[in-house]
């Protein structure tokens, strides 16, 4: 079974990686709010329904990809340990280090990942728009979906890290919770978008996020490096 601290560990990557996730979805989120009757919008009560099936929708999504990722790592398992070394721990670091400098602002080390996701991306958007303007929250379940297969180099360095965990179902878990992380800066964005923003564009801000994460994927790396394991219990 996935150890607690793993699923302790993928909430905390959805929180501080949150920061990132203003930017990237927070222009769907606000489509969607925008789309909705005024005296919805200003209801947190009446919005609250669209935004929680919306976001169920996206953590489906996110838990959907960590089953077909893990599915692939099982499959690849023999690839991915040389040695003493598993390989894939390996990579799932460099990858956490990557996403801490990109979160951080420093160099757009996950662009080119996100650029690769945007091939696939490209077929399934124009399905996005059939549910806008969203005015139930089973059209908001249909976009978030969707939505969550939006190219984002923090969910496919989360991903790589995930796939370490052993199987499919730890992997999916892994995501789930990854995804859940994400839930408290998103939810919120529905009715404080203007100030969540500046708070998360904040210099401050994304460096403490990019250190943290910097520092996981170092604390990865060396158990990989030392033989050790990060998820399996």
């Amino acid at each position: 079974m996935i150890e607690n601290l793993s699923i302790v560990a993928a909430f905390m990557i959805g929180l501080l990686g949150s920061t990132h996730c203003i930017g990237m979805c927070g222009g769907i989120v606000g489509a969607l709010t925008m789309g909705l009757p005024e005296t919805t919008r200003q209801s947190p009560l009446k919005l609250l329904p669209y935004l929680l099936t919306y976001n169920t929708g996206r953590l489906i999504s996110y838990s959907l990809a960590g089953l077909i990722v893990g599915l692939l790592s099982y499959t690849l398992s023999d690839f991915f340990q040389i040695g003493q070394f598993p390989v894939g721990g390996i990579i799932g670091g460099l990858f956490m280090v990557a996403l801490g400098i990109y979160i951080g602002g420093w160099l757009q080390t996950l662009s080119w990942l996100e650029k690769i996701g945007t091939i696939f991306w490209r077929k399934i958007e124009p399905l996005g728009r059939r549910f806008l303007p969203v005015k139930s929250p089973s059209q908001a379940l249909g976009l978030g979906l969707l939505w969550g297969w939006l190219p984002c180099g923090m969910v496919y360095s989360t991903l790589a890290w995930a796939a370490t965990s052993g199987s499919a179902i730890n992997t999916a878990l892994l995501m789930l919770a990854f995804g859940a992380g994400t839930l408290p800066m998103l939810l919120l964005m529905g009715g404080f978008a203007e100030k969540l923003q500046r708070f998360t564009r904040h210099k401050w801000t994304r460096s403490i996020a990019g250190i943290l994460l910097i520092a996981f994927g170092v604390l990865i790396l060396t158990k990989a490096l030392s033989g050790g394991h990060m998820h399996m219990g």
